[in-house]
């Protein structure tokens, strides 16, 4: 059977010659090879024949087209099917359109013809593929017709692997390089077989041995065995459960599974394979080009035919500088890592934010304007094309760009409107110096500012109820009016305000106006102590 499809027969050449070398008759060499390829003719075949065809309603142009085709196949059922007979025959012989154009369809079995009537009728036109069990072959003569593997449906016998192991240690202190010649094993070899194979290889001086295990391979190029065959009902019993669990597990249908504490990812596979979501030969993605702080780079994406990002390549515009072989090899880790399962947002999550150099302003993109680091710049992008984290850009792609209304408090000429840098900046301003006085001020002196001073300040002060007789709030008996103060925010209140600022300052970096350390804002970072922002402008 060929792996492309289609079948074709190979018999061994040099079966006549042996069989002559050994003393055997050109009578019994006939014989002999006609019980290994079979006589290729429906004359004398038991079951299948000329005459029980005939009375099935075959004529005699129907009978030629199987017998020509019969030197060719090695299984009977592939003679009788609609390609060789076709289709005014198959309708004559009163079989319907649906029947003769099915996969499935057995022809010689919807003729009547028994399962035990196929069986000897294709063992004898088609042969056995063996030559065990041939007539007048002697046993003493079997082992030097032995092959690699077992031969047809009937064949038991084959060369050992270690007798291949053996045949090459009594060549290979000849030859100075190592023998390409595969080690040949049937389909039912243990783990132990092959670790004995590799030992004895090593222990006779083999210079290289490769292993071939019989039918491992999704498709080879040649098989000795026919697909054709009964199966019990028993075999198939938990058959469609079992590709049902297999394909809730592929397709990520099947619950998660979240293991205890200390269990290590190698004791959760012991025992399994780990799948791995290779993409297409032939891929869909995008190319980026941008500068972070002045380096170019390109970012080049793999995707999946659903559109998720499966690869990911990193190129530097610098041949041989060491920082562009490391972020290849981070991109193909970060690849592998995609095509095992692990998240994009798991990625984007722990890498945005990294600050190193090099970093800054940032060129080509239409939507990050600045990058705290190459692999910050790479995740951003990831995060906004495939998991739409607008909240990683400074300039989100659905965002209008009109300019605001003056914000209160900040002063414009008339008829004049402040440019939304401008707006912008004196905004931040503001609210920093506001939240700048809430955090560090507990108490805040509200007597000596005089109404214009009160009037002017940003900040606002709490109102002090006046009484009724004229008298300022803090006097009494006519004596001067104390110093009255206002509690801007409890302990508590500035407590939990501190804890959400420290929270937003684990990868800050300090202001360059006034070495303050800033603070997250967005994707940007602003400083409480100047009003300085960095990153957005």
């Amino acid at each position: 059977k060929l792996a492309g499809g289609g079948y074709f027969k190979i018999a061994n050449q040099s079966i006549a010659p042996a069989l002559r070398h050994l003393g055997y008759t050109g009578d019994q060499i006939d014989e002999i090879v006609d019980y290994v390829v079979g006589t290729m003719t429906l004359l004398g075949a038991p079951g299948v024949n000329r005459a029980s065809l005939t009375s099935k309603g075959f004529s005699t142009d129907d009978l030629r087209n199987v017998e020509e085709i019969l030197p060719g196949v090695f299984d009977l059922n592939h003679a009788f099917n609609v390609f060789v007979l076709g289709e005014e025959t198959m309708q004559r012989l009163g079989f319907s359109e649906e029947q003769y154009t099915s996969f499935d369809f057995d022809m010689l079995r919807a003729l009547g013809f028994s399962s035990d009537e196929i069986r000897m009728a294709n063992d004898v036109v088609c042969g056995r593929q063996t030559i065990e069990g041939a007539p007048y072959l002697r046993d003493e003569h079997l082992a030097v017709f032995d092959t690699a593997n077992r031969n047809g449906k009937h064949g038991e016998r084959f060369i050992h692997h270690n007798g291949h192991i053996k045949m090459m240690a009594a060549a290979q202190p000849f030859i100075s390089g190592a023998i390409s010649k595969t080690i040949n094993m049937p389909n039912e070899v243990s783990v132990e077989d092959i670790e004995g194979s590799y030992m004895l290889s090593a222990e006779l001086g083999l210079k290289a041995m490769a292993l071939y295990r019989d039918g491992s391979k999704a498709s080879q190029p040649l098989s000795a065995t026919s697909d054709e065959g009964e199966h019990p009902d028993d075999e198939l019993e938990g058959l469609p459960e079992a590709l049902e669990d297999e394909a809730r597990i592929v397709t990520g249908a099947a619950p998660a599974i979240h293991f205890a504490p200390g269990v290590s990812p190698t004791m959760a596979y012991q025992g399994m394979s780990r799948p791995r979501f290779l993409l297409p030969a032939r891929r869909s993605g995008f190319t980026q080009e941008a500068r972070v702080g002045g380096h170019k780079l390109f970012v080049r994406t793999g995707e999946y035919e659903d559109g998720t990002l499966g690869e990911l390549f990193i190129d530097l515009a610098k041949e041989g500088a060491t920082l562009r072989g490391v972020l290849s090899c981070f991109a193909i880790a970060v690849s592998k890592g995609l095509q095992y399962g692990v998240p994009l947002d798991e990625y984007v999550d722990t890498f945005t934010f990294q600050t190193f150099e090099p970093r800054g302003m940032v060129e080509g993109h239409p939507n990050i304007k600045m990058a705290n680091s190459i692999v910050d710049y790479v995740f951003r992008a990831l995060g906004m094309e495939y998991l739409g984290r607008n909240d990683l850009v400074q300039v989100p792609p659905t965002e209008t760009r009109a300019l605001p209304e003056p914000p209160k408090g900040i002063a414009t000429q008339t008829g004049q409107q402040l440019g939304l840098e401008e707006a912008k900046m004196e905004d931040d301003i503001a609210v920093q110096s506001r939240a700048a006085a809430f955090v560090d001020a507990e108490v805040v002196d509200i007597t000596d500012s005089s109404p214009t001073e009160a009037a002017s300040t940003p900040v606002a002060t709490p109102t002090i109820k006046q009484p009724t007789n004229g008298t300022s709030a803090g006097a009494t008996n006519g004596e001067p009016a104390a110093q009255a103060t206002a509690v801007i925010a409890s302990d508590a209140q500035t407590s939990s305000v501190q804890a959400a600022l420290a929270s937003n300052m684990g990868d800050a970096p300090l202001c360059d106006t006034c070495g303050h350390i800033t603070v997250r804002n967005g994707s940007c970072y602003r400083c409480m102590n100047c009003g300085d922002s960095k990153g957005c402008s």
